[in-house]
């Protein structure tokens, strides 16, 4: 016996050009018909949430599957699988969009990798959630609210990868621990035992760029932090974010950011005598104005 839930989506044109359109989700338990073989045209994440079964791609070699884990079922990539005779716990969601190429290309989809162990689907399942319950008859936002969704699936499986932490590799941690000292890419990566290579190939894999790019990436948000909300001179800021040499700071930043640091400061600038703090805030507690208190 097995149990079904499904629905598919026709998204128009112009939802297509929000990035990512989401053309189906389903719920499904128990001892599921085996799908395939076949091939599609669009993405469908698999997470399958307790049991076991097996998959088969390309080759046609056929690998085990255990929960929690995630099949990446991409466009033209012949794929067969199914449960075992016990059954599993599946969920599935069919997307497609121009942002597909890019999630590729930063890692968060992998063609080549069709099988990812999970360390967790609560994540996963609560994006899937959403989707579903925009998935009511009628719903004029639906293909907005289920769009929306993908993508933060597509986070929320980034993260419940098993072999790679929530918040990314030691090394990137790491990376971004130091990220202000004006150490080279080929320093970084002595600091940790790596050749440059390997370094490069660890935040590939971790981030989905370059570790030049991270670092830049946080350097300039802290410099945007320190230009918008303090009056440091342009080149303490600068050093403060780990360039000794305040133009080429400033060529950098115009050439990333699409305007020079003073313009920014000019743009986004606010006076915060005494109120400036770099600690992230409790989201369950934000920063509230509260009234006076009556006495």
């Amino acid at each position: 016996m097995y149990h079904t839930w499904m629905r598919f989506f026709t998204p128009s044109a112009l939802h297509h050009r929000l990035g990512l359109a989401c053309l189906g989700v389903g719920l499904q338990h128990g001892a599921l018909p085996t799908v395939g073989p076949r091939t599609l045209d669009h993405h469908v994440a698999v997470v399958i949430t307790s049991g076991s079964g097996w998959y088969s791609g390309t080759d046609g070699r056929r690998q085990t599957v255990e929960a929690p884990s995630l099949i990446w079922l991409t466009p033209g990539t012949p794929h067969h699988y199914g449960a075992d005779p016990t059954g599993w716990d599946e969920s599935f969601v069919d997307f497609t969009g121009p942002a597909t190429t890019t999630y590729t290309e930063l890692g968060y989809i992998e063609a080549d990798r069709p099988l990812i162990p999970l360390s967790d689907t609560a994540g996963p399942r609560a994006a899937i959630g959403r989707i579903v319950r925009a998935a009511r008859r009628g719903n004029p936002l639906l293909e907005v609210e289920t769009g929306a969704a993908v993508h933060e699936l597509l986070v929320a499986l980034r993260r419940a990868r098993a072999d790679i932490g929530p918040d990314g590799s030691p090394v990137l941690q790491a990376l971004a621990r130091d990220a202000f000292q004006p150490l080279s890419v080929a320093e970084h990566a002595a600091r940790h035992g790596m050749t440059p290579a390997e370094l490069r190939t660890a935040v590939r894999r971790g981030a989905g760029c370059s570790p030049k790019d991270y670092l830049l990436t946080i350097r300039l948000g802290r410099a945007k932090e320190l230009l918008a909300a303090t009056d440091l001179p342009i080149a303490a800021v600068a050093r403060r974010v780990g360039y000794d040499d305040p133009a080429y700071f400033s060529r950098l930043f115009a050439r990333r950011v699409g305007t020079a640091p003073v313009r920014f400061r000019e743009q986004q600038g606010r006076t915060v005598p005494g109120g400036w703090s770099d600690r992230i805030p409790d989201p369950d507690h934000p920063p509230t104005i509260t009234g006076p208190k009556d006495v």
